[in-house]
């Protein structure tokens, strides 16, 4: 195989005991798991046996409404998981996401510079702007922000956590015994941030991390989150339902990002697949069927009324979808309700119908086969311009992500798709991303 020959890149979204909504009540797996630290690491293990590049830990900062029928428990804190992940596994990426909206950057610089050491360089942030007016709740506010405003605040959040991360140059800390320097002062910045959103002093309290800046990821794909992910982002998490759909993110993302000045190979671009996975085709839909016929529809139809701004709860199950609002009046999840409307227009899906197919991905794309076809749609996807790897989202934990390490990494390591081992030790170096330079270092001329 030509060592210069493009790679596919695998993230394994962790998601409790997988990510169809009715895993938990399947016999194939165990609800303890959803407060196990054990069954984490766990995933983590198998998951770098496999070389893949990382893993990653969505989250959000609200509860669930009581008023629902099942309410959903959430899972762990992101930088405690990640942290007790470092501890476990030694060379795959760790990434956690963290709200820009409900924190502020001089913490979470600081925590991801920590990870980032106590990992050794594996650190990586999916950055999300926080829908929802719950979550705004919880943080001395009656409503969020409108959606243009948040991205607004995260362009400001970025300038100055990068800056902070950079306020020590690589060279800083001295730790110069016999002199009794610890640090270079004329190498500690303060970044002096003043605008819209924040005021910071700086500089951080932490050396610069091995990695520089931790990895960058982003998830939204509204106009808004394309324009902030062409600015900032290193590595993407879409959803798309078709090839042509993905392939349109794909170069519409690139071609932003060259217009700005980067490099389009800086960006790595991994929709969402849920594989469901039998030794025959039949075996594998029967898996998809069990799972589906243990939803929850009031649950789910709660969950779907939040996405659209329609309230579905009396909505009958066998007809289509009511009129919906324009996406201009949504004030939350922008690309994943045009997702959800197209799929229910393109394919005449009712609100029975719907759920069903929202159940196992929330809008990614399930792929209920063998592992050859598995393959092949990864092959096709990562070989016609919509794709750069992958998010892996298996429907059940943890027998789905062992049927995709045993049975489809290794056909794709066969069609010389996927490495056979790590070649670096750092998450950017998995990513094939440079280490970012520092912008306070002087240049000696």
């Amino acid at each position: 195989m030509p060592s210069d020959r493009r790679q596919l890149h695998l993230n394994l979204f962790l998601m409790g005991v997988g990510h169809h909504e009715a895993a938990w009540r399947h016999p194939r797996t165990d609800p303890a798991g959803l407060s196990s630290l054990a069954h984490y690491q766990r995933l983590a293990a198998t998951a770098e046996t496999a070389a893949f590049d990382s893993v990653f830990l969505a989250d959000g900062v609200e509860g669930p409404d009581p008023a629902r029928a099942n309410a959903w428990i959430s899972h762990f804190e992101p930088f405690t998981l990640l942290s007790a992940l470092a501890v476990s596994t030694e060379r795959i990426g760790l990434i956690g996401t963290v709200s820009t909206g409900f924190t502020e950057p001089y913490n979470l610089a600081r925590q991801f510079a920590s990870l980032d050491h106590l990992s050794q360089g594996r650190a990586g942030w999916n950055i999300v702007t926080s829908a929802g007016d719950r979550a705004a709740r919880n943080f001395n506010r009656t409503a969020n922000q409108e959606h243009a405003v948040r991205y607004q605040r995260a362009d400001e959040y970025l300038e100055v956590v990068r800056a902070l991360w950079d306020s020590w140059e690589d060279d800083a800390l001295l730790l110069d015994r016999e002199n009794g320097l610890v640090t270079d002062s004329a190498k500690l910045h303060e970044i002096n941030h003043s605008g819209e959103h924040f005021q910071v002093l700086g500089p951080l309290n932490i050396p610069r991390g091995p990695q520089g800046h931790p990895l960058l990821v982003q998830a939204g794909s509204s106009e808004d989150g394309r324009g902030f992910a062409a600015r900032h982002a290193e590595a993407v998490f879409t959803a798309q339902q078709t090839l042509a759909e993905g392939q349109g993110f794909y170069a519409d993302l690139k071609a932003r990002a060259a217009a700005l000045g980067r490099d389009p190979a800086g960006i790595v671009v991994l929709p969402g697949i849920v594989p469901v996975l039998g030794s025959t085709e039949a075996e594998a839909k029967a898996l998809d069927q069990e799972l589906d016929d243990l939803i929850d529809p009031t649950r789910a139809i709660g969950t779907l009324s939040t996405l659209l701004g329609v309230d579905l709860s009396d909505h009958p199950l066998d007809a289509p979808l009511p009129p919906l609002p324009p996406v201009a009046a949504i004030n939350g999840a922008k690309s994943r309700f045009e997702l959800v409307r197209d799929l229910a227009e393109r394919d005449g899906l009712t609100l029975r119908q719907l759920v069903g197919r929202l159940g196992g991905g929330r809008g990614h794309q399930v792929l209920a086969g063998t592992p050859e076809q598995v393959a092949d749609h990864i092959e096709l996807w990562f070989g016609q311009g919509a794709a750069d790897g992958f998010n892996i989202m298996p429907p059940i934990l943890p027998d789905g992500l062992d049927l995709f390490a045993e049975h489809v990494v290794p056909l794709l390591r066969e069609r010389g798709l996927f490495r056979t081992e790590y070649t670096g030790r750092t998450l950017r170096e998995h990513y094939g991303l440079p280490r970012p330079a520092n912008q306070y270092t002087s240049v000696a001329v």
